[in-house]
């Protein structure tokens, strides 16, 4: 089966009332142009790096704009609308990264929170700590939709091979990583971590993402791309403000790749043998 898809490009700020507005003008002008799965990026209804700022318009999944906007918009325009996260304020008054994926009734078909926080210091002097806001999520997620199986990720999960190994083992046939990837990483790492994604595991990867300056004062490196399984780029935005990525995605293509290089098929159990002295942490010469 072929059909359309896109990814659309925000530039997300704190205001969840607002990026709601602007997700739904852009859903609809993606929609118009026959795309029948939507994916939004990572942290939709707000980029907001200041805590109390976040407490303070969090919501739980009930009340959530983001959530009854997409839901709304999956039924008005009968697509399958991905929003590729939001943050959730759980019942512990913890909080979720938490992507929704919509059918064209409206209703939630499933869920999936962000499994890798971004720990990280980086060269620049950003420092982040994801684990010190967000609760992780444990579980992988592989949705069976009419036209697809589609494996689900959020931005830095991009960097952890082994979740979209087991999706693809357990059928997924498109990879999603909607991301708010700085914009130092992004130029370093995101085309590349994407492709490879994708050729590893001869699927499709969709990535929806956050682009420019934002409110907080936050850059994010955009670039909403889709890719191939044989890793060429089909569709790809700029690096700045709102965009809408569309391209024709032939399911047909998952099992050429697959057949042309089966590694799926060819991984082989194996054990890891250390040396004393390595183990050790020593060195022979």
């Amino acid at each position: 089966m072929t059909f359309k898809a896109a990814a659309i490009q925000m530039c997300s700020g704190v205001d969840p009332e607002k990026n709601a507005a602007s997700m739904a003008r852009l859903v609809r002008e993606a929609a118009g142009h026959g795309a029948i799965y939507v994916q939004t990026p990572e942290m939709t209804g707000a980029v907001q790096k200041d805590r109390p700022g976040l407490m303070a318009i969090l919501r739980d999944e009930e009340h959530d704009t983001i959530v009854k906007t997409a839901g709304d918009l999956a039924r008005e325009l009968s697509i399958h609308l991905h929003v590729g996260s939001t943050a959730i304020l759980l019942p512990d008054g913890k909080i979720a990264n938490r992507a929704f994926l919509f059918g064209p009734d409206g209703h939630k078909i499933c869920a999936y929170d962000k499994i890798h926080m971004f720990d990280v210091d980086l060269d620049n002097g950003e420092s982040w700590r994801e684990s010190a806001v967000y609760r992780p999520g444990d579980k992988a997620m592989v949705a069976d939709l009419p036209f697809a199986k589609l494996g689900f990720g959020i931005c830095y999960d991009v960097r952890f091979p082994q979740l979209f190994r087991a999706e693809a083992l357990g059928g997924a046939q498109i990879l999603t990583t909607p991301a708010a990837f700085t914009r130092q990483t992004g130029e370093a790492h995101w085309e590349v971590l994407l492709r490879a994604r994708a050729i590893e595991n001869g699927a499709f990867v969709i990535s929806a993402a956050q682009a420019g300056v934002h409110e907080d004062g936050r850059e994010t490196f955009g670039h909403s791309m889709i890719v191939d399984p044989w890793g060429k780029v089909l569709a790809a935005a700029g690096g700045t403000g709102e965009a809408i990525v569309l391209a024709d995605i032939d399911i047909a293509a998952v099992g050429a790749a697959r057949a042309k290089i089966p590694n799926l098929k060819n991984a082989r159990d194996f054990e890891l043998s250390m040396q004393p002295e390595l183990a050790k942490g020593g060195v022979t010469v």
